[in-house]
């Protein structure tokens, strides 16, 4: 065998081993993978018969599928509620913030007259603020989230006309 570790077979650190095995259990993972240079070090905890009753119900799932089809439906319905006008909708997921700092005025109030190119909010993503600005001049019809409200990609946030 020495002979065999001197010819470049891998050595193991069962201690790395134990180590990877404990954060498995630790994190409720089902497998990490550890490379150091050319060595590569895998451990993958078998999930009893988990897995044969998570797969079994897949038949079952497509149904539920057809659900969010129906959800989608009653908010397409919602959009042609919103005032005419030129939609500014969010680029990012984020939160929505109306105004520069707490306490200072929105950047943008029902009535209120905006050019092209003004900042209407602020959508705050991995703390990074970015300006969200009108693409059109005209006067602000609705403003369709709260200060602070978490927002969705392409999330409608403020109608201009």
């Amino acid at each position: 065998m020495t002979d065999k570790q001197e010819k470049g077979a891998m050595q193991v650190d069962v201690q790395l081993v134990r180590d990877l095995a404990a954060l498995l259990d630790d994190t409720n993972l089902t497998e990490i993978e550890v490379e150091d240079g050319d060595r590569k070090i895998r451990v993958a905890r078998k999930v009893g018969g988990a897995p044969a009753a998570v797969y079994a119900p897949a038949p079952v799932a497509a149904p539920v599928a057809a659900a969010p089809v129906a959800v989608a439906a009653p908010a397409a319905a919602a959009e042609p509620a919103l005032p005419a006008g030129n939609v500014v909708k969010s680029p990012i997921v984020g939160t929505a913030y109306l105004s520069a700092e707490p306490g200072a005025a929105p950047f943008a109030r029902v009535g209120a007259q905006v050019k092209a190119g003004e900042t209407v909010l602020i959508v705050e993503a991995m703390k990074v603020m970015n300006a969200i600005t009108a693409p059109v001049a005209g006067t602000v019809k609705a403003v369709l989230v709260d200060n602070g409200q978490p927002v969705e990609y392409d999330q409608p946030l403020i109608v201009i006309e």
